[in-house]
């Protein structure tokens, strides 16, 4: 039986959503009617489809009783979580053509990584560089070649802005190919305290950078619960790719196995066969909730507040943050991750990973087991893949294998979920409250305001910020600067909180999923930019950020301000800043998705 609040936020999703999910639903009938595409194509485009294949690759595309599966890449050999895709596009021409199939790279997408941009100006590009994956992947998909659609992408905004670009082709088949997480380097407490001596001068660069290095060291998704793996699990929840896959090792045996089935099943799957199953029929509303519940009852990455937002609008789907909210108010906190415990992936994975997860949710009556994944049905999703005898296999999650990362039936780590919204006087805004203490959730304190995370390093390190404070930071919302994430807040207000000052964040900017302990009311909307209240704050105005009850309000009044101008010309030009400003121009609010589509 369903949980009833979990089915009446399905329903008041599917009721909003009919015009906008009607209109999506015939666009793609439209194009699934045309049948074939590769068919149409007159012998000119065909042949130049072709040119470059060798004579059997030619004779199987062009033999339209036989598939071709359009691979849309985001390898690059410098980051770690996509430079194992390197030879998946041969490995998967190879398994094809075995069974008379092909295979083509129909295109590649940027992939690049929020690690290697925190606090530099490539970060003021990143969360628009999701449209333009979007964009890239439905112009890859745009030859008409296809018969289905294999993205190979996990991190950020990549693997979001994929399956937002496959939506304009969801008449195919679609499926995600994971490539899974780095082996376990050094443990996360050691590579916060770190960090923290560091921002204190405790510590020179040479021991942070091989800290660092220690911690991120081989191919593979970084071992964090960040934003990366949240993509991964909310994915799989989502039935987007194979059950149990999100997290196998990018170099073992079963990882390979893995990407071989995958291209087996996606080509039994195209139209006109039995076993047709378009990404339209799987991505709805259902599976949309199901994403959410995973997100929630794991702590996942605050920046899915607004990913959510927009592949939910690619699919004709219209989701609130008050949907995200009442479901945390009833889905259990059911998986300790860094930020939100010490354990890392390769624990989780080790405890049962996703089907681990999706077995207690089916347990609570918290997710749809009647969505329809890409592969199968939802109750194959509470299984997990083996070789035995060399022969891939399915076999039942059983109990969770460490309860201190997975929580075992009856029992949980937090009776709510790890996100929760907030309202009040300052506008709108997200809280991550899964690795917030609970002595820390409630914070009233004078206001001190910057306009960029450097300047609020410059003034701890000056010793300015020993006091309580909500230190505000504004005009860095999507139409500013491109929301950048903040990260180079978190060792800072770190150490104000071991120090014993009550201390939380405000901002119209972004976090992601490594927030950590400190109370961060983030993405506020209305931004600064766009006439928000947060544009009318002062240092020393009192405000409450209370992530108990869900509110966020200045107590000071407000009466006879206007809002403070800010020279955003360095922060919106250079490093090729200035050719995203039709996006800033565009962009909607965080809580409309930050999307530039419509």
């Amino acid at each position: 039986m369903i949980h009833q609040v979990i089915s009446d936020v399905t329903a008041r999703i599917r009721e909003r959503s009919v015009a906008r999910r009607q209109a999506f639903l015939a666009r793609i009938q439209r194009q699934a009617e045309q049948g074939k595409t590769r068919a149409a194509l007159a012998c000119g485009n065909l042949a130049h489809a072709v040119a470059a294949c060798s004579s059997d690759e030619k004779g199987r595309i062009l033999d339209m009783t036989r598939a071709n599966v359009g691979i849309v890449t985001a390898y690059n050999d410098m980051l770690s979580a996509h430079q194992p895709y390197q030879g998946y596009p041969d490995q998967i021409k190879a398994v094809l053509a075995e069974l008379g199939h092909s295979a083509q790279v129909a295109g590649g997408v940027p992939a690049m990584c929020d690690g290697v941009t925190q606090g530099q100006p490539g970060m003021d590009m990143s969360l628009f560089s999701r449209d333009l994956i979007a964009q890239a992947t439905a112009l890859s998909l745009s030859h008409n070649t296809f018969d289905a659609t294999l993205l190979l992408g996990i991190c950020d905004k990549i693997a979001p802005g994929q399956i937002m670009g496959a939506l304009s082709h969801a008449h195919l088949p679609t499926a995600f190919v994971p490539a899974g997480p780095m082996a376990s380097g050094i443990s996360n407490d050691e590579k916060v305290k770190v960090r923290q001596k560091y921002a204190a001068g405790e510590v020179g660069r040479d021991a942070l950078l091989e800290m660092e290095c220690g911690a991120y060291h081989a191919a593979g998704t970084c071992t964090f619960y960040g934003t990366a793996n949240t993509n991964q699990l909310v994915f799989e929840a989502m039935g987007l790719m194979l059950p149990g896959s999100a997290f196998v090792h990018p170099h073992s045996e079963l990882r390979r196995a893995l990407t071989a089935e995958a291209a087996r099943c996606i080509s039994a799957m195209i139209p006109g066969s039995p076993a047709y199953r378009p990404l339209s029929e799987v991505l709805d509303e259902r599976s949309l909730v199901n994403g959410l519940v995973a997100l929630l009852a794991s702590g996942g990455s605050t920046n899915h507040s607004i990913h959510m937002v927009a592949l939910a609008r690619a699919a004709g789907l219209v989701l609130t943050w008050d949907d995200i909210s009442d479901l945390s108010d009833v889905v259990p906190l059911l998986v300790r991750m860094y930020p939100n415990g010490p354990a890392d992936v390769n624990a989780f994975e080790q405890a049962g990973g996703v089907p681990g997860l999706m077995r207690r949710l089916a347990q609570e009556g918290l997710i749809h087991m009647d969505a329809t994944p890409v592969f199968g049905e939802m109750q194959d999703y509470l299984s997990r893949p083996a070789l035995v005898d060399g022969q891939l296999v399915w076999q039942p999650v059983g109990e969770s294998g460490d309860a201190s990362v997975l929580s075992p039936s009856g029992s949980v780590f937090q009776a709510t979920g790890g996100t929760k919204l907030l309202a009040g006087n300052l506008g709108r805004a997200v809280v991550k409250v899964s690795a917030v203490a609970p002595e820390y959730r409630v914070i009233e304190a004078p206001a001190r305001v910057f306009s960029s995370q450097h300047a609020v390093e410059a003034a701890y390190k000056a010793g300015d910020l020993n006091q309580d404070a909500v230190i505000v930071v504004r005009h860095n919302g999507p139409a500013a600067n491109g929301m950048p994430e903040l990260h180079k807040l978190m060792p800072v207000l770190g150490n104000l909180q071991k120090a014993g000052y009550k201390v939380a964040l405000v901002t119209d900017g972004r976090l992601s999923g490594a927030s950590g302990k400190i109370p961060a009311a983030i993405h506020v909307t209305p931004e600064a930019l766009h006439g928000g209240t947060i544009g009318l704050l002062a240092d020393g105005d009192l405000l409450r950020v209370d992530a108990v009850n869900g509110s966020l309000d200045c107590l000071t009044d407000l009466s006879g301000r206007t809002q403070a101008e800010i020279d955003l010309t360095l922060e919106q030009e250079g490093w090729g800043r200035e050719l995203f400003s039709v996006m800033r121009r565009a962009v909607s609010s965080a809580e409309c998705g930050a999307t530039i589509f419509d």
